[in-house]
């Protein structure tokens, strides 16, 4: 992590859901294991919404959701405060619609973490709307709180998993994936798929012979070489690593069936330019059983 991010507060989005305290007691954790402010944010869009004169909305509605919105606050307090005694938190009920908070509460965050799915979700939605929108336009890292089911806490132990492929926002992640395995004490596994397609079809439709093994070492060393510069800077983490001719999705789904953390960037190399989410961090933002922490390029870890 930079010194820089050592001493900014991570921030939670909170709506009173059951995947929004998950997520607020997930980052409480965080928060305590950096030694940094804790602040929830509620926003409130309520206040910019005009209606015509013929359907105006009494006064007291408008005072009962800020009511409604404070008790969200509150009971989210409630549960890290009472997770984390001693944490330094602040709460705040802010003006806008949650996309555009919290990206600008990222501005000045270090994390900015959510659940998976808010109140407004629809049914069966795997991922909300504000969770996609912010890992693609934060201007921090963003952690989407996951677990095994909608409504299940996110596990606890496992090691820290990343998505390697050699691009800017990998090399970012892994330094961020890094941090989070020592800040843990856990492993690290270090996942890179040196292939999305079948090649073997391709090559066999060919009559060209491929030396798979020889191909797959070159992989191996590129990878250790790629983790060495982190590995001599973490030399406590134990770096476990994971080379597979397989799709990038599949391999960090099934990584994260173990994991605690699932680290990506915000797009590889396999991304169409000016694409600000990837295909992969997508996926893995809809289906991965654990936490996933998004990472683009150009954000400071």
């Amino acid at each position: 992590m930079t010194a820089q991010a050592d001493n900014r507060a991570v921030v939670v989005g909170v709506d009173g859901s059951t995947s929004a305290l998950h997520a607020a007691c997930w980052a409480a954790r965080e928060a305590e294991r950096r030694g940094v402010e804790l602040r929830l944010v509620h926003a409130d869009i309520w206040p910019l919404v005009r209606h015509p004169p013929v359907a105006s909305v009494p006064a007291q509605y408008h005072q009962a959701l800020r009511d409604q919105a404070e008790q969200y606050l509150r009971t989210a307090r409630e549960a890290v405060t009472g997770l984390v005694p001693g944490a330094r938190v602040t709460a705040d009920l802010v003006t806008g619609a949650a996309t555009e908070a919290l990206v600008r509460e990222s501005e000045s965050a270090a994390l900015v973490v959510l659940g998976s799915r808010g109140l407004g979700g629809f049914s069966g939605l795997l991922v909300g709307s504000t969770a996609v929108a912010l890992a693609a336009h934060g201007h921090c890292p963003v952690v989407v709180v996951r677990g095994p089911t909608p409504d299940s806490p996110p596990p606890q132990r496992g090691p820290v998993v990343v998505g390697v492929d050699g691009s800017p926002a990998s090399d970012r992640a892994t330094e961020f994936a890094f941090a989070a395995a020592a800040a843990r004490g856990v492993p690290l596994v270090a996942a890179h798929t040196w292939t999305d397609t079948s090649m073997g079809t391709v090559f066999g439709l060919t009559g060209v012979s491929v030396d798979w093994e020889s191909l797959l070492g070159e992989e191996e060393r590129a990878l250790a070489d790629h983790l060495a510069v982190w590995q001599s800077r973490y030399p406590q983490v134990e770096v476990r690593a994971l080379v597979t001719v397989e799709r990038p999705v599949r391999t960090l789904l099934e990584q994260s069936a173990g994991a605690q953390l699932l680290v990506v960037g915000s797009r590889g190399r396999g991304g169409f330019a000016g694409m600000l989410l990837g295909s992969t961090s997508q996926a893995v933002l809809h289906h991965a059983l654990c936490p996933v922490a998004v990472v683009r390029a150009s954000v400071p870890v």
